[in-house]
């Protein structure tokens, strides 16, 4: 084996030589499916109707948008990505990409996200697009991530943005709605990966990265995640209240903030002495609701907007 190979597990691999798998890889799919549902969502429960194909296009850019912001992740922390086992695979750390093609492909989708959006929608949902990029990828990425525990805390905007974005779109603005799904996912961000963090710790702490795991400790940050979940509860259940909620949605507010408040204060209150195990089954399964979580609540949103656009609201 020459030098310009490396072996990946059982495979030699030669850098820079990508599949079309491994450059999809580099926008984080499962992440994108997110930007693209909370997004969608937003589009949709906006009080202004969007024609069918320009919901749809807009939609993509946005998904583009949240890939590129993905690559250009993958593009500076692939020197961590490799000490770390839960990203070690990732394209670039593998050597199937290259740090400098992830750099180039983050970029021109960059680019191509942002004019074509402004163009197939307005420019305001064009700029509140581009500087979620440039906050994840630069600000959360390039700082936050490796300067401090509040990392997630502030970085979570990120990933917040892409429901107002697609409010936007349908009205060219932003209003107080936009601003509560903006908060709802803002709020969920810090517990669910926290969550993560907690059977993930040894991941982080080898990279170097602070996560409140590894700077104030396990039990703190189980502490932090309670705090989020009852924060959280009011403000998502107050969206009932507003032009975007209902009955529809208060139900499964009020049933899903119940579960994940109470989820988060039985983590916090666990015994230390639980055996590792049991400890790594119950984090991994608040992580795991907490995806279920933000789905079922912007779920929510859009089975109620739906209702009322059905006429169906007449009936109740």
């Amino acid at each position: 084996m020459t030098d310009a190979t490396q072996n990946i597990g059982t495979q030699t691999v030669v850098p820079g030589e990508g599949q079309l798998g491994d450059y999809w890889a580099l926008l984080k799919p499962r992440v994108m499916s997110l930007v693209v549902f909370t997004a969608a969502v937003g589009v949709f429960v906006a009080p202004v109707s969007v024609h069918p194909f320009i919901a749809a296009v807009s939609i993509l850019f946005i998904a583009l948008g949240g890939g590129a912001s993905g690559a250009l992740n993958m593009w500076y922390d692939h020197d961590i990505d490799t000490v770390m086992k839960r990203t070690s695979r990732r394209p670039v750390p593998a050597g199937k990409v290259t740090p400098g093609e992830a750099l180039t492909l983050g970029l021109w989708l960059s680019a191509i996200s942002v004019v074509m959006l402004g163009l197939a929608a307005n420019w305001v949902a064009a700029g509140l697009l581009a500087f979620t990029i440039f906050f994840y990828a630069v600000i959360y990425t390039m700082w936050l991530k490796r300067w401090t525990p509040q990392n997630i805390v502030i970085g979570g905007a990120a990933g917040a943005f892409p429901s107002m974005i697609g409010w936007a779109v349908a009205t060219g603005g932003v209003s107080i709605e936009a601003v509560l799904m903006f908060c709802l996912t803002f709020m969920w961000t810090p517990p669910h990966f926290w969550a993560l963090a907690l059977f993930m710790n040894e991941d982080y702490s080898k990279a170097g990265v602070p996560m409140l795991t590894v700077t104030h400790g396990r039990r703190e940050t189980r502490k932090q995640i309670f705090i989020y979940a009852a924060l959280l509860a009011p403000l998502a259940i107050g969206a009932a209240f507003t032009s975007i909620g209902g009955w529809i949605y208060f139900v499964a507010a009020l049933y899903l903030n119940a579960r994940f408040t109470w989820g988060a204060w039985k983590l916090w209150q666990r015994d230390e002495t639980q055996a590792e195990a049991d400890a790594y089954a119950a984090e991994k399964k608040y992580f795991r609701f907490s995806l279920l979580y933000l789905f079922a609540s912007f779920g929510a949103l859009l089975l109620q907007a739906a209702w009322v656009k059905a006429g169906m609201e007449a009936w109740f």
